[in-house]
Formats: structure tokens, sequence, C-alpha cells
């Protein structure tokens, strides 16, 4: 199949980077042909001379500033399906979050674009089934939700050891501030008893204010602006970290933790590269891994310092619960199952 991807711009330093790099991934690997659209393109003459198969995009207004829906409209016509990423139906996200799109609910011409079928044929996002932020979406829209959850990248999140990436604990992912309690008051203090590193993005305050006006240069389609930052690490580094650290840490945000019907990405990615994860309590990871045994689960800060001292200290119970978890992952949970998902429900509307 032809699988054109749109994404207003490539150079994100966060988490939607090695999403999108997974799906291109694991579509050229299984025998796709794979394409990105971006607010660059010439998007008419793109998809008039490559005639996709299937169209991935997101609404809200960053891709919808940039995407000519006539064009997809057209596409549609011509027999592409349309797979729309989509926000909660009820988001618990603070409207203050700049980078986050309001609940769908609260978005009436949004709603009434699906409603009306001119946009999309498949709309999906991470959230299980049954998972309140959902709730209402089917009813009022009249089109299924999907759910297909992150996963890990096979061809990049394989083991790979680097001494420059050894430590006793890593945390790879952004300093978020619902989580700088957390470390603040858990993660930081080992620091004076274990080698503790910690990756990736706005760590520093000057950090997050050149992110917040790359954000904006990327919004206003700003040259420079959009650019203006670089990620912290490469691709490779990723699974370097993971590997190398005698115990990685995924830490969620609070609304994750409260409704439990989506994971992050680290979920499924630290097992792929041989890491051993210690994550917090998220209800739908006990579906896709089993407690104990393929993954350690922390309930509160007490728990969480414990587990980290106890494996540190018992290697051999680390090893089983690591083979275990990879061994999952690559059965059930890389991007490579996703576009078997994916393929199946574009099968089912053709």
């Amino acid at each position: 199949m032809k699988i054109l991807y749109f994404v207003p711009h490539l150079n994100t330093i966060y988490a939607g980077r090695t999403i999108y790099n997974g799906y291109k991934n694991a579509f050229t690997d299984l025998g796709h042909d794979f394409r990105f659209l971006t607010a660059d393109s010439n998007q008419k003459k793109e998809i008039e001379e490559y005639k996709p198969h299937i169209i991935f995009t997101g609404i809200n207004s960053y891709v919808l500033k940039f995407l000519d829906l006539e064009n997809i409209q057209q596409a549609r016509k011509n027999g592409a399906k349309v797979f729309v990423s989509i926000p909660f139906w009820k988001s618990p996200l603070s409207k203050l979050r700049i980078n986050e799109s309001p609940g769908l609910s609260d978005m009436p011409e949004y709603t009434n674009m699906i409603k009306s079928g001119r946009f999309g044929d498949v709309y999906y996002n991470v959230c299980e089934v049954g998972d309140p932020r959902m709730e209402g979406f089917e009813k009022e829209t009249g089109y299924k939700h999907y759910t297909i959850p992150l996963a890990a990248d096979k061809t990049m999140h394989y083991p790979e050891y680097s001494e420059r990436f050894h430590s006793d604990i890593s945390f790879l992912g952004t300093n978020l501030p619902e989580k700088r309690a957390f470390f603040k008051e858990v993660i930081l203090p080992m620091r004076s008893i274990y080698n503790v590193r910690t990756y990736g993005q706005d760590w520093a305050a000057t950090d997050r204010i050149l992110s917040l006006i790359q954000k904006g240069g990327q919004y206003f389609n700003i040259p420079y602006l959009k650019a203006l930052q670089k990620p912290k690490l490469s691709l490779e580094d990723e699974r370097k970290i993971y590997t190398s650290s005698t115990v990685s840490l995924n830490v969620h945000e609070e609304y994750q933790k409260k409704y439990g019907g989506d994971c992050n990405e680290r979920t499924f990615k630290i097992p792929a590269c041989g890491g051993f994860e210690i994550t917090d309590d998220v209800a739908c990871i006990r579906k896709y891994f089993r407690e104990g045994d393929e993954i350690v689960i922390a309930d509160d800060k007490v728990d969480w310092t414990e587990k980290i001292q106890h494996y540190l200290k018992y290697p051999n119970e680390r090893l089983k619960i690591i083979e275990a978890g990879k061994q999952r992952v690559l059965a059930e949970h890389t991007y490579h199952h996703r576009v078997q998902t994916i393929s199946n429900i574009h099968n089912s509307i053709s």
C-alpha cells in the first residue's frame, strides 16, 4: 500500500518524533511505500501524483491550520481511506497546556466535521475501550472509536550496550510539570547513593523557554524558529540508554494514572531494548504485561523506593523479567503489530 502521513513539521523534539518514525519504519519494513506530507508540501500535487491508499492525519487547530481539506476530500473520492488520530472526547487536561487539544466535545466545529462524513473514515487514538474520556464519542458522531496503542519500533529498539550511558537508574523523557514533584521527592535524592541520570527535553529553564518559542514558530511556520531546538539525543541513543541502565524508570502523567486507559511509548520501548522497567500504576499496563513476571509496577513513593533498591540488589530477579518483557513486546507490541491492526481495519472498510 501507499501511505501518506501528515505531520505539519518533522522537526518536533517531543514524543511525536518517535511515533511517526515508528510507523514509517514499520510500514516500509513490511513492504509498503511511505511518505510524509508536511506544511511545506505542495499538498494537491503530492496527493494527486502519489495516489495514497491511506492518509494519516489528526484533528486539532495545529493540524487543520496547514491541512487542505479539499485535497483530503478529493483523495477520498479517489479511493483513499483517511485515518484520523483524535483527542479525548472529554479531556482531563488543563486548558493552560498550549500543546494539547481540548476535548472533542468542547469543539463543536470539529464534531460537526466528523458527523458530516466530510473528513475521515477511521477515528482512533490510544485509549482503551471503556475509558470514560471517550464516553459519548460514538453516540454523538456516529463513528466507531478504534484503539491503537503506542508501541516499540523493533527496527530501532533492540539491545545495544554503551558504557557512555551506563547508570544505576535512568529516566528518559520530557520534564513535564506534573512529574517534577516526583523527581524531586523520589528520584533525585537517590543521587547521593546511586548513579542516577536523566535525559530528554525541558530539564533546564532555558530549554523550556526555547521550546515555547519553537512551538510558536511551528504554529506560524516561521523557518528559523520552527527548528530552533534539536533533540538532545539521537534515536539510536535511546536504545543504548535503556540497555545500559540497571533500572529504567517509566513515569506517566496524573491523568493517565487516574483513568488507566492509555500508557506511553516507554512502556514498550524499555523492554524491547532489553532494559529493566519499573513503571507507575496505569491500569492498562496490566492488560499488556503480566505484572511481576514481565514488568514491575510501583504503587506509591515508598513502593518506588523499595522496588528500585530491591532490584538493584538482586540482578537475577531482574534478568528473568527483562527477558520475559522483551519477548512480550516482540510478540504483541511493536509498530509492526499496530500496522497489522491498521491493515485489518483498512480491509474491513474497503
